[in-house]
Formats: C-alpha cells, structure tokens, sequence
C-alpha cells in the first residue's frame, strides 16, 4: 500500500513563491513517475508537473516556466517550486504517484494566491 501525503501550501501574494513537497511511503511496488495536479475551485483537476523514473519531466505549458519539478530519491520527496504565482494559481494541488499496478493519490494541499 502507498501513502502520499502533500505539504507546503498556504496564502502568499502574486508574484511570490511556494514549495511543495508529495512524500511516497509504504511499500510502492515501483514508481514510474509522480505527478502534481491542481484543482482550481469551480473547476476539473489539471495536470501541472510529472517527473518520470527516468528523471524525465514534463510541464503545462502555462506553467513550464514558472514551475520546477524535482524529487529526492532518499527521501522519497518529490518537490513542486512555484515561482511568480498568480491568482489563477489558486488551487488544491495533489501529488499523484503511479505506480506498475495502479496509483494513489494524497489529500491535497490549499495554495491561495492572493492579487
């Protein structure tokens, strides 16, 4: 069983920054990638980062250049850096880590973006 849990929302203004960190534990039976969602209020989950096994990323396009993705295989984190956030950015964002047989999902991090 895998547990994913997400921290390191909160309130900042526009143009600030955030990280959040998605920790994997459990007995993952292996990982072929993790990845951050968001959920704006009112609207359906979209996808903002993967980080692949291989170490390959992929971004949205709104988002590819503000947003870094990375992990610490040690500490099986993977971190999410947002830089020059807007109010649009306001969201519950979900680390999801997918794994051979399936994947799970964590409860979610509030990020409030403030204008």
């Amino acid at each position: 069983q895998v547990q994913v849990v997400e921290s390191g929302g909160g309130l900042v203004q526009a143009g600030g920054s955030l990280r959040l960190s998605c920790v994997v534990s459990g007995r993952p039976s292996s990982t072929n990638a993790v990845a951050w969602y968001r959920q704006p209020p009112g609207k359906e989950r979209e996808l903002v980062a993967r980080i692949s096994s291989d170490g390959s990323t992929r971004y949205a396009d709104s988002m590819k250049d503000r947003f870094l993705i990375s992990r610490d295989n040690v500490k099986k984190t993977v971190y999410l850096q947002m830089n020059s956030l807007k109010p649009e950015d306001t969201a519950v964002y979900y680390c999801n880590h997918i794994g051979t047989y399936g994947s799970s999902w964590g409860q979610g991090t509030q990020v409030t973006v403030s204008s």
